[in-house]
């Protein structure tokens, strides 16, 4: 929040979101079993929203909200733009790297290698909003935005899919799976398509966007309360213009449309404005410190949930891994599969809560 001298004081709700969202990715990622997951829980498979499906874009939001916080400072202190281009740029390959390192590991195959990924996109969202930011105002970012959303949806509705002579928008048959299968290299996600593809990324820079046009409102000389209501309320406009939007061109995380991206960053501003009313002006922190530390390091503790897994989903004793292990005893003691595979994924964001808490104890804080 802004004081007296007009410095823009840290904001703990943004922190605790950032937390609470990496905690939520991991633990869609890492169920107990992937044959028992409850269905909120799981990506949509094509048209359609669950929790699940909000997280992503959740974190692109946040992503774009940080820039503004981060980068207006870095203008008002008048230094010169070249050594914060530097730094943007080395910034986003070191995501992009260890996006790659983790496409690689256990197995090192590069013959079968995938070249996008969560950290790929918000590598190159961040790149291309914080290259943005430096460059323009909040109106000329919304135009851009919104121009990128209206192009995105003729696009796919207008112009007959390659090959097949039609518009389609079914699962690898589609404008954006054709470019992906043109011009995309290495291994894709889902064989003949990939969800974090080329003509996709476009509109989740938009997302980018939108966090970005929210940290601008935080910005801005208003009241905290005013700011909180601003949230809300553009954000509940955004849900409701994305669900309408999604009666002509369906919300689709795969396809990263755009009605996906009005709703979603409606309802990450919402969130947003909620916890910055309980937590920055209400003062009111109980139940918030795991979200807190989480966001300290959340990319960090991201790439260790990963490497973790490896044991946990990899080793085995007695032809068992932990997972198998772990679930088997909470379907022996009575409990439905998919409570189990849930519990599982709970007890699994607790193990990477413990260096995440180290970190935050000890005052290090990564930043990739």
């Amino acid at each position: 929040m802004e004081n007296q001298s007009g410095k823009f004081s840290r904001l703990l709700s943004l922190d605790a979101l950032r937390g609470f969202t990496i905690a939520a990715m991991i633990m869609v990622n890492f169920p107990g079993n992937e044959e028992f997951v409850f269905p909120t829980l799981r990506h949509t498979k094509w048209n359609g929203l669950t929790f699940t499906d909000l997280i992503a874009p959740t974190f692109l939001y946040i992503v774009g909200v940080s820039i503004a916080i981060a980068y207006s400072k870095r203008l008002s202190d008048g230094g010169p733009k070249g050594d914060l281009y530097k730094k943007i740029i080395i910034r986003s390959l070191k995501i992009f790297a260890v996006g790659m390192f983790l496409n690689l590991i256990p197995h090192f195959n590069f013959s079968d290698l995938r070249y996008t990924g969560t950290l790929h996109r918000i590598a190159i969202v961040f790149l291309v909003c914080a290259i943005l930011y430096l460059n323009s105002t909040w109106k000329q970012q919304a135009i851009l935005g919104i121009s990128i959303l209206v192009c995105y949806w003729l696009a796919l509705v207008l112009i007959p899919t390659p090959g097949l002579g039609k518009v389609m928008l079914e699962p690898g048959q589609n404008l954006a799976a054709w470019v992906d299968q043109q011009y995309l290299p290495g291994k894709m996600w889902q064989g003949t398509w990939d969800p974090e593809g080329i003509l996709s990324t476009f509109p989740s820079i938009v997302t980018g966007i939108t966090g970005m046009l929210a940290g601008r409102l935080m910005l801005r000389s208003l009241t905290p309360i005013e700011k909180s209501n601003y949230l809300m309320s553009t954000g509940l406009f955004s849900a409701a213009a994305g669900y309408f939007w999604g009666l002509a061109f369906p919300v689709n995380e795969n396809l990263w449309t755009s009605s996906f991206v009005l709703v979603t960053s409606g309802f990450a501003s919402m969130l947003f404005g909620t916890l910055y009313f309980i937590m920055d002006i209400k003062g009111r922190k109980r139940g918030t410190a795991p979200g807190i530390i989480f966001g300290a390091n959340a990319i960090t503790v991201y790439v260790l949930a990963d490497i973790f897994a490896l044991f946990f989903y990899q080793f085995e004793i007695n032809g068992q891994t932990p997972n198998q292990i772990t679930v088997n005893v909470l379907w022996g003691a009575g409990f439905d599969p998919r409570l189990a595979s849930m519990l599982y994924a709970v007890f699994f964001v607790c193990i990477n809560f413990i260096p995440a808490y180290m970190l935050y104890k000890k005052k290090i804080f990564i930043k990739l």
